[in-house]
């Protein structure tokens, strides 16, 4: 078998090491070949010690099991239902003779072909045709064949470079699918475009209002717009699905084979969402291919971040897929204004926050790389301000073989570019590396823990933040920023559909996620009811009082209170209560939450300000829903229900 330079790789191990693995391998095929209906030996987990020990540091192994028809997975290697058994059988076979011609035995085949040793051969004769990178569980795998453009051969050839090339090559080609024309115009199809450019008008008017100095664009208004629209009425998270029988909850249970529609959506993976009530598996693809998604409009951040980046660039901005290879996945969009690129995570609804990983998730970040249509960059530096914590952790190549790997995937990409395009990629590369090299501090959006995704899928991802004790889990405080303090106004609003904060009073800067605006909270949580697709926050079940908080400081900028106004809104059922107040150091003033706007003159004067709702009462086992805060549908995403509104003067 002359074309499988994986077995070429692995004769050039030591005699003891080849025949070791090679009987390894052999094992996992005559697994398949002797039970090809079971599901079982067409998996390898690769946290298995076996696996992780004695096959994947020695070179040639994994590029056997390729060669196989093996495909990477979230945490395994699987040989497909599609996949080749006659494939499997032939390179099966060439081991076996290869073995049995070092141990001096009886030829494994009756014709087998001799595979001669010979030099490792640089990776472009290697990756022709190899499969898709080793993606998470949160991220979609690239699905379009790698374009096999050589790495230097003068570079030492691991199995680690092997794999790091192929996600390389994967993502890079996984990009030019949002190139397509008939793709962006059914994207655009989905996208309230002309709604969008209205309001990111409007925004960019009052930003201009706000700041006559502000030089940014409409485009930059859009993006904000295009976030915010995903998010809250697009796109919707996956931890388990709805039982499609009963609706209940279901739980995770291994994965199920694809079926020919799904594999035609380069779904490879189809996870089983099994109800134990039922006893039924509820099938959830995880779909690779964009345009799948505009339909299914749902998954975790790969699908998330694929979907969004196509929706960029179906809107005309210059946007890139951003690849972590501690398991996430996002956007980059390029701000003409600004000249430069700009962090964008729909999932989040978040944009230019790029310390958001590594500060306030607390991820152990290493390699982070940007992919579009013409370049592919380097761009870890961006999101850390540890620089050499990064630099210790990136061992997977060499800095030497990835930066000349960097540079021939460029060179062989933009051999069709004229040379405007290539001088504008080159001033804007020369400016991201001036940018890496900067000193950087987190700004109060980048601190938080991550919103998207069940407690325990974030705990387990080690994504909730830094540490923090209980006194001090919220404790987030609103002081007036430099703009504010001009206009001498505090505007704060809370949309719950959204689940996002609004500094309308600092150019609509938006905050993500209910608790990352609260001083304090105690049994209280946001709930979702998808049956009624309602939204609202109320008590934590079985608890009797929940309290909730807001805090304005104004005494820190040398500001005072002038004027309040706020305006909330409760629903209560049975005997449910909502207690709502203003307090200040010197007062305190009840009001209710009738959606109605009420001012407070007593609170003139203070210096700072808390708003507080106390939940109680409430009948039965569900007494803890019979008392709720902004309750509105999921529909409604424009309507805002708890606004703050503070005029100020100075103390």
């Amino acid at each position: 078998m002359p074309g499988s330079q994986g077995v070429v790789a692995l004769c050039e191990n030591p005699i003891e090491v080849f025949l070791d693995v090679s009987k390894l391998l052999i094992t996992y095929a005559d697994n398949i070949l002797g039970n090809p209906n079971e599901d079982k030996y067409r998996s390898i987990r690769i946290g298995n010690p076996t696996f992780s020990t004695k096959l994947l540091p020695v070179k040639g192994a994994v590029e056997c099991l390729f060669e196989m028809g093996f495909e990477e997975a979230e945490t395994h290697l699987l040989f497909p239902k599609s996949a080749s058994v006659d494939k499997l059988r032939q390179v099966r076979e060439t081991i076996a003779a290869e073995r049995d011609q070092r141990i001096g035995g009886t030829k494994a085949t009756s014709n087998p072909q001799r595979v001669t040793p010979s030099p490792a051969p640089p990776p472009s004769s290697v990756t022709s045709a190899p499969p898709p990178p080793p993606y998470a569980a949160s991220a979609s795998p690239a699905f379009s064949a790698p374009v096999p453009t050589p790495a230097p051969a003068a570079l030492p050839f691991t199995a680690s470079s092997v794999t790091f090339l192929r996600t390389l090559q994967s993502n890079f080609q996984h990009v030019m699918v949002y190139e397509s024309p008939e793709l962006q115009q059914k994207a655009l199809s989905c996208i309230p475009h002309v709604l969008l450019r209205s309001n990111a008008k409007e925004r960019l008017i009052q930003a201009k209002d706000a700041d006559p100095a502000c030089d940014l664009k409409e485009e930059d208004m859009l993006l904000l717009d295009l976030l915010q629209w995903f998010k809250g009425d697009f796109f919707s998270w996956v931890d388990s699905l709805p039982c499609s029988q009963c609706g209940g909850k279901t739980q995770p249970s291994g994965s199920l084979p694809p079926s020919n529609d799904d594999l035609r959506w380069d779904a490879g993976r189809v996870e089983n969402h099994y109800c134990q009530t039922c006893q039924l598996s509820t099938r959830f693809p995880r779909y690779n291919h964009p345009e799948k998604l505009l339909e299914t409009r749902r998954g975790r951040c790969g699908e998330w971040a694929n979907c969004f980046t196509l929706c960029c660039r179906a809107l005309g901005l210059e946007a890139r897929y951003i690849w972590d290879s501690t398991d996430h996945v996002w956007t980059e969009v390029y701000s003409q204004s600004q000249r430069r690129w700009l962090h964008c995570d729909p999932c989040e609804n978040t944009c230019d926050k790029p310390l958001l990983y590594e500060v306030g998730w607390g991820k152990k970040l290493s390699y982070i790389l940007a992919f579009s249509k013409d370049q592919v960059v380097d761009v870890s530096w961006r999101y850390s301000c540890k620089h050499s914590e990064v630099l210790s952790r990136r061992t997977q190549v060499s800095e030497t073989w990835l930066l000349r790997t960097l540079n021939n995937l460029n060179a062989s990409r933009q051999q069709s570019l004229g040379p405007e395009r290539k001088k504008q990629l080159l001033e804007r590369l020369l400016v991201e590396l001036v940018e890496f090299i900067s000193p950087k501090t987190p700004k109060s959006g980048e601190l938080g823990g991550r919103i998207t995704g069940s407690l325990a899928w974030r705990a387990a991802r080690g994504e909730t933040g830094a540490s923090k004790t209980k006194a001090d889990a919220d404790e987030c405080v609103f002081i007036p920023l430099e703009l504010e303090k001009e206009k001498m106004l505090f505007h704060i609003s809370y949309n719950v559909a959204k689940d996002c904060y609004f500094r309308l009073s600092n150019g609509s800067e938006t905050i993500p996620g209910w608790h990352r605006g609260l001083w304090r909270k105690e049994n209280v949580f946001r709930k979702e009811e998808h049956d009624w697709q309602m939204v609202y926050l109320t008590r934590t079940e079985g608890s009797s009082v929940g309290k909730i908080s807001w805090k304005f400081d104004c005494a820190s900028v040398g500001m005072k209170i002038k004027t309040v106004s706020v305006r909330a809104f409760s629903q209560t059922y049975h005997s449910g209560s909502v207690c709502w107040s203003l307090r200040s150091a010197q007062t305190t003033v009840e009001f209710p939450g009738d959606g109605e706007i009420h001012s407070a003159a007593s609170l003139s004067g203070g210096t700072e300000l808390v708003v507080e709702a106390e939940l109680t009462g409430g009948e039965g086992d569900v007494s803890w829903q019979h008392a709720q805060l902004f309750r509105q549908s999921l529909k409604e995403t424009e309507k805002v229900l708890f606004e703050v509104l503070i005029e100020m003067e100075q103390s």
